[in-house]
């Protein structure tokens, strides 16, 4: 009896390190941030962080039902929940923000590359996305670099007429690089009061920020917080399409806008609060019954036991199409890094800008067809073949019209470049500052990808007249008046001189 007792008795022991036995540096964190920062550890105190510890995430039986990719952790980790230490202690030597902080060495900044000591392969496939590259695709690209500061700098009136400044840090952090993240650096050390008094904190440049490019103290690429919200890291949150809404609404990229008005979003608006965001695997039918951002381009989907889409924090990896046109919809960029790419005229396009694609920087026609059947797979879960067939076909059929229509505005913004009517990059100016160039910039970057992403995700209503196909439509229209008025002008002046 005594024997079978103590046997007991270790067992609970044992179960409750596994479950819930918080390290004492991680309390003595929480002794003092429980006053002085009660909100993040009660978000803390939330998270399966707090309840679970990497060997016991790690030893689920089922693999499927595993939320660690890791196959070992640190030994000094095994047997405590992830705490602030956890997190926050990790790898002092590579980060630039490391400080000393009441008698620890800790760093501000938590990166991917510190999760991947439980998240290895979702870090490795995050680093092959195109979200990990936003920043540098971005800031690193001359044009794209150009139009964000034709939006983001300070245009001055004078008496010369308006004249333009480059845009500050402060405004680009503030705009773009909020979602497509800034470069966090150290700016030396600099003295704070809080509540507990006087402390030394680094000085970090480019925070805060939560964007999913951003490039940490410590060199490593993406924000995991971007969608794991820091410090509950919910993965209920990070399928829920709310959390990709905060940089996807539009009217660039309105996938959030388009998915609201779409069946599936009325689905999800509907009867979300009866699915299990929760569930590892998601079991479509059983946990959720219409698709989130995440279902189509990140989870771990089964149905009846089957795997139908393995997770993936590749976002890329389900698709064939880039429906971002940059001006035009393109296969999608063989690599994350897209400032590798080059047309035919040396310009940093995945297009021409007659709308050829810079196919040697792009997948092919195989690998676009095995993309679209990844996805595909989840469309039949819950759709007959030829309900997938013919929407589609529908969707094939806009980005040819919207490529088509682009097209069209791309050739009246050269002709008022030809004929000195803009200035334009022949002349050694931005294609993107004046109006009529401003007008092509919103013909493609909001109308015509609105059209496209209403197309996709079956958003007719936004595609249509909210912000897609009667905006295009408009927009070509005065251009083309624009362009005429001006050759009005042009021959007018012409005559007089004449005279």
């Amino acid at each position: 009896m005594t024997i079978l007792l103590a046997l007991m008795m270790a067992l609970l022991f044992t179960d409750a390190i596994a479950v819930g036995t918080t390290s004492s540096d991680s309390s003595d964190c929480i002794e003092c941030h429980q006053d002085f920062t009660p909100g993040i550890v009660v978000e803390w105190e939330r998270s399966l962080h707090s309840q679970r510890t990497p060997k016991r995430a790690r030893e689920v039986a089922d693999e499927l039902e595993r939320r660690i990719s890791a196959t070992t952790t640190p030994a000094e980790t095994e047997k405590f929940v992830v705490g602030c230490a956890e997190c926050h202690l990790l790898n002092p030597e590579k980060h630039e923000d490391t400080f000393e902080h009441n008698g620890f060495q800790v760093h501000v900044v938590v990166t991917p590359e510190d999760c991947a000591v439980c998240h290895p392969v979702e870090r490795e496939q995050y680093a092959e996305n195109l979200m990990a590259n936003a920043y540098h695709n971005l800031m690193s690209n001359p044009l794209y670099k150009n139009l964000a500061d034709s939006i983001n700098g300070v245009r001055i009136h004078t008496d010369e007429g308006i004249t333009f400044d480059q845009p500050n840090a402060l405004s680009e952090a503030d705009s773009c690089l909020m979602c497509h993240g800034t470069i966090v650096t150290v700016d030396g050390m600099e003295t704070k009061q809080t509540l507990m008094g006087e402390m030394d904190f680094p000085k970090l440049i480019g925070w805060p920020n939560k964007g999913v490019g951003r490039i940490n103290p410590d060199g490593s690429k993406g924000a995991c917080t971007a969608c794991h919200t820091r410090h509950e890291f919910s993965i209920a949150m990070a399928r829920k399409p709310d959390t990709c809404g905060q940089c996807h609404k539009g009217p660039d990229v309105p996938a959030y806008s388009v998915y609201k008005v779409s069946k599936h979003g009325n689905l999800y608006s509907s009867a979300s609060y009866k699915w299990d965001f929760e569930a590892v695997p998601w079991k479509l039918g059983e946990d959720f019954t219409a698709p989130t951002c995440a279902s189509c381009h990140v989870s771990l989907l089964t149905f009846s036991g089957e795997v139908i889409a393995e997770r993936t924090h590749r976002m890329n990896d389900r698709l064939s199409w880039r429906l971002f046109g940059l001006p035009y919809a393109h296969p999608r960029p063989k690599s994350p890094d897209t400032t590798i790419i080059r047309n035919k005229a040396g310009l940093p396009l995945p297009t021409e800008l007659s709308g050829e694609p810079a196919s040697e920087f792009l997948i092919s026609d195989e690998e676009m067809a095995k993309s679209r059947e990844t996805i595909q797979m989840i469309c039949l879960a819950c759709h007959s073949t030829q309900w997938k067939d013919g929407f589609f076909t529908k969707l094939d059929n806009t980005i040819e019209v919207s490529n088509e229509i682009t097209k069209a505005a791309t050739a009246l913004v050269a002709e008022a470049w030809e004929k000195g009517y803009a200035n334009g990059p022949s002349k050694g100016h931005s294609p993107f500052d004046e109006a009529i160039e401003m007008k092509w910039v919103k013909s493609w970057l909001f109308y015509a990808n609105s059209t496209r992403f209403a197309a996709a995700m079956g958003g007719a209503d936004y595609g249509v007249f909210q912000n897609g196909r009667f905006q295009l439509s408009e927009t070509i229209e005065e251009m083309g008046d624009w362009v005429k008025m001006m050759d009005m002008i042009s021959t007018k002046a012409e005559e007089q001189k004449a005279e």
